[in-house]
Parts: C-alpha cells; sequence; structure tokens
C-alpha cells in the first residue's frame, strides 16, 4: 500500500486512506467473479465512505495535496512536511479514517 502515499505515489491526488478504504469497501462487497452482479451496498458504502472522510477527518478535502499542502514534486516541501511532523499528523488521520471505515463495515452500510 505504499504506493498510495502522498496522493498516488507523491503525484498529491486522491488521499491514499480513501483509496485503501475504498479497496477495503471493494474486498467486502465487489463481485467476486466476472458477470456477477454488484451488491448495491459497495456503492452506497463507498459514497458514505467518501463523504465522512472529507465531513469528519478532511475538512471537506480529498486530495492529498490540498490536506497535506505539499507540493509532492517540491523536495523542499517534502522535506519540510517529513521534518516537521507531517507523517505524524497523517497517522492521524488514518486512525480516524480507520474508525470510519470499521463502522461503516460493521452496519454494512445502512445508511447513504
Amino acid at each position: 500500500m505504499d504506493p498510495f502515499g502522498g496522493g498516488l505515489d507523491g503525484h498529491g491526488e486522491t488521499c491514499g486512506i480513501v483509496i485503501g478504504g475504498l479497496a477495503a469497501i471493494g474486498l467486502r462487497f465487489g463481485r467476486s467473479k466476472p458477470g456477477q452482479e454488484a451488491d448495491i451496498r459497495m456503492r452506497e458504502c463507498s459514497r458514505l465512505f467518501v463523504r465522512r472522510f472529507r465531513d469528519e477527518v478532511a475538512d471537506g478535502k480529498i486530495l492529498c495535496r490540498d490536506i497535506t499542502g505539499v507540493d509532492w514534486r517540491d523536495p523542499v516541501q517534502v522535506k519540510s512536511f517529513r521534518e516537521g511532523g507531517g507523517r505524524d499528523a497523517c497517522q492521524a488521520l488514518i486512525g480516524k479514517t480507520a474508525k470510519i471505515l470499521g463502522e461503516i463495515l460493521e452496519r454494512s452500510c445502512p445508511e447513504t
């Protein structure tokens, strides 16, 4: 899962925490065989997860560069982020997001 860091391997795109959470939802509710109908809960849980991430974790944001304020192409900004405790901040976001994901998966996403 390391390539998810920095918004898809340091590109500043969608936060890797979101990608990882969506992957977990896909594993839980996605198709297990080609041609199989998708479980409707997959889309419902995915939408709820992204909404809750934006609302409860990332101040309405979803892009890594917006959440961290880092231009991941700039080595000076990356170094400053890492040396300034940025990884600890991301770890805190991971914890909050994991809690949300757990709640969603436990309830099988009854709300949308």
